[in-house]
Order: C-alpha cells, then structure tokens, then sequence
C-alpha cells in the first residue's frame, strides 16, 4: 500500500508583515478598523516578502471610497515588466457604513486616518489595521517617552529585587 501525501493547509492565525511605530509615538489612537486591500499580482507577493513600509502612510476619503496612500511595497523581486509602482494608491474594502464613519469623524474632529499594521489573515488575505488617530503634541511625546522609562526602571529594579 502507498502512503498518503500530506495536505497542504494555509497558516493558521494572522502573521504580522509591517507594523507603523512611529503612528503609535506621534499620534493618540482613538478607534481602530480591519480593512482588506485591493491589490495586483506582484503587490501581494511583495506583501507575502514583507517588503512593506507603512511610515508615511495615510487614509484618504474620495467619493465614497476609502484609499490607502503613500504605502510602500517594494517591487517583486521575480516580477517582469508588469511589475506595479511602488507607491500608488491602493483601493481599501470597507462596509459603506465604516467609510461614512471615518469620514465624518475625520472632518468634523479634525482628525486623520492612519495605516497602524498590515499582516496577512489565516485565509491568506492581506488587511491592514487602520485607526481614527489625533495628534500629539511635542510634550505629549515627551511624557509619553518619560512614563515608558518610568516604567523600564521599575520593571528593571523588580528583576533585581527578585533575581537575588
């Protein structure tokens, strides 16, 4: 008797491809979403790469539509000619309600939207986390950046306490 091949499965869980640290040290977040993202061939095998930067990235609301803009996926390193541009808007997939949502918050609190991670779904699909974020001001960052060397210290101190 032959032995059985072994299915291949999809990944379990998510598995994060880029996160946006410097959104989390300059902005307070108020509200998050899950937005899936439309994108060509090359595209999500470079997301699949991790050759993600979503630094500079932003949320724009046009005409009932939600884009992603100023993302960088660097090109497939096996694509052709056909390969995609690296820093085009990219279309986001949200409910109509979620889109109304953002944008009302977004002009009427003067606020901005913002990429926090892209990773990739126990379905093998690409979404990004994006967030209603306002921003903070330089002795916001200050205090935050003194509260987290606060707490280092603290938690450096009890590992000694603890350790002998």
């Amino acid at each position: 008797m032959a032995k059985k091949k072994k299915e291949r499965t999809a990944p379990t869980g998510p598995r994060t491809v880029a996160t946006n640290r410097k959104a989390r040290h300059d902005y307070f977040i108020e509200e998050t979403f899950e937005a899936g993202l439309a994108l060509t061939g090359t595209e999500i095998k470079s997301v699949r790469a991790g050759s993600v930067n979503l630094r500079e990235g932003f949320v724009l609301v046009r005409d009932g539509e939600a884009w992603l803009m100023g993302v960088h996926i660097a090109q497939y390193r096996h694509g052709n000619r056909a390969n995609h541009q690296e820093t085009r808007s990219r279309k986001l997939l949200l409910h109509r309600r979620q889109i109304d949502h953002l944008h009302a918050r977004a002009t009427q609190r003067n606020w901005t939207i913002v990429p926090l991670r892209m990773y990739i779904n126990g379905a093998g699909l690409a979404k990004v986390q994006i967030a209603l974020v306002r921003g903070k001001r330089q002795y916001d960052k200050r205090q935050s950046i003194a509260r987290r060397d606060a707490e280092r210290d603290v938690n450096r101190a009890l590992k000694q306490q603890f350790s002998g």
